[in-house]
């Protein structure tokens, strides 16, 4: 019974945190510190939003009447953009029921959609926040996955729902269509469904299609083929009277838009033999790419950058777990980046639990050759240009998102933390169910009789 009375007790502080309501917008100056705009850096910079949107940055005062930060000593930057990530759509990886990012039906395909399955209560989202984490593009699961993990699975299994109830089972080529979020608390944090879709190709790919990658190529060409065909007889399909085709309607429909061009296609790839023969996929069907994983990327990074397909990537992938990661380096990153590619940095482990890493990621690419200024711009801006937020947010900038957040230090050091953290302009909650947890046991308050405190005072 007492360690019943715990767990309530726990879950009931949980739901206070969850069901908070964060304070009201207001105008406010950041002054005095080094401001990181996502493409410059400003020394003794002021950054003003008023309400959800930026002001003005620069080195100007700060107006009348606005609630003043004092920056000095203190960096402030836009809020990062987790990218190829699960936030708010996985809670325990290997729990079936709390995963809701995995397709395991065997009806659908491009057409499942990740934005249904949201959780804006899920207690993943505070932990990213306090890496600096306000935006995320929540992609489903698919094999092969990089998902952000370090190290490639060619196990056949996705990285976002794990072993769980016997792996993954591709319904078809395609994983379905991924989402943007905002992390402000609140119980709506949808920004943009539908961004992008979603394919594994090389090895995992290959299975997928029966085991040889020539077959893919075969059947992802006759698919978009069909697609074409079905959007030019709607009428005659409708009546039954076009032949049979190999995908649903839900699932043709949702390919329109990337056999149009309208919306790029993810493509999970390692090798760069693979790299090559999607980008000569892409011209010849006039589809737009965007690669994720790329761990040889290094050695096409010229017809990556000709082909301007964009790459999300984790810098700190260097071990060659299979033979499609062969020439995996930490200096993949830099390599792409000196190349002219627009490269977009990626956290540890699906981008969920670890999702707050991927600033530490991107200090690891620095320390590899890879400039400051292109690691800010890889968690910032560039995936904000990625999927069509340019502008919109992921940059200090008037007119943009009031997504800021101020660090203690440089936020690629690993002891820099959050002092605040603002998404559209109403400063975030620091606590996170993890530091309740900590504050319960460290300070021994309201113990079940008998028990001991779980730390010493």
């Amino acid at each position: 019974m007492a360690r019943l009375t715990l767990n309530r007790a726990l879950l009931g502080a949980a739901a206070v945190l969850a069901l908070a309501a964060p304070a009201s917008a207001e105008v406010v100056a950041i002054t005095n510190a080094r401001v990181l705009t996502g493409t410059s850096v400003i020394e003794n910079g002021t950054v003003v939003f008023d309400g959800a949107r930026i002001v003005s940055v620069g080195q100007g005062a700060a107006p009348a009447g606005a609630r003043i930060i004092d920056g000095a000593g203190k960096t402030v930057s836009p809020g990062f953009v987790a990218v190829d990530s699960g936030l708010g759509g996985s809670e325990i990886s290997s729990v079936r029921g709390s995963n809701d990012l995995s397709n395991n039906a065997n009806t659908i395909s491009a057409s499942f959609d990740v934005s249904y399955g949201l959780d804006p209560w899920s207690f993943t989202l505070p932990v990213a926040r306090t890496g600096g984490i306000t935006r995320a593009i929540v992609v489903p699961a698919h094999p092969g996955g990089g998902g952000g993990n370090g190290n490639h699975k060619d196990d056949g299994e996705d990285d976002f729902a794990g072993a769980g109830e016997g792996g993954y089972q591709s319904p078809g080529l395609f994983a379905g269509q991924a989402a943007v979020i905002t992390l402000a608390q609140g119980t709506d944090i949808l920004v943009k469904p539908r961004v992008a879709m979603v394919a594994p190709f090389g090895e995992a790919g290959a299975g997928v299609a029966g085991g040889a990658r020539g077959a893919e190529f075969t059947l992802f060409k006759e698919t978009l083929s069909e697609v074409r065909l079905y959007a030019r007889n709607k009428a005659a399909f409708d009546r039954a009277g076009l032949r049979d085709l190999s995908l649903s309607r839900a699932d043709m429909e949702a390919l329109i838009p990337v056999v149009e061009g309208r919306m790029p296609l993810i493509v999970t790839v390692h090798r760069a033999s693979d790299i090559l023969q999607v980008l000569r996929l892409a011209q010849e069907e006039g589809v737009k790419l965007i690669l994720d994983g790329a761990e040889e990327g290094w050695l096409v990074s010229s017809q990556i950058a000709a082909a301007r397909t964009p790459v999300l990537l984790n810098p700190i992938s260097n071990l060659p777990g299979n033979l499609e990661t062969r020439a995996a380096r930490m200096e993949n990153a830099a390599a792409l980046n000196a190349a002219g590619v627009v490269i977009a940095i990626k956290g540890n482990e699906g981008s969920v639990h670890r999702a707050r890493e991927a600033r530490y990621n991107a200090g690891n690419a620095v320390s590899h050759g890879l400039p400051y200024a292109a690691a800010i711009a890889a968690l910032t801006v560039n995936p904000a240009a990625i999927f069509g937020g340019a502008g919109q947010y992921g940059e200090l900038k008037a007119g943009a998102a009031a997504d800021v957040v101020v660090w203690t230090g440089d936020p690629l050091e690993p002891l820099t933390t959050t002092s605040q953290v603002f998404i559209g302009g109403v400063e975030q909650p620091t606590e996170t169910r993890q530091f309740l947890l900590r504050d319960r046991y460290r300070n021994g308050g309201a113990q079940p009789s008998g028990m001991p405190p779980a730390y010493s005072r």
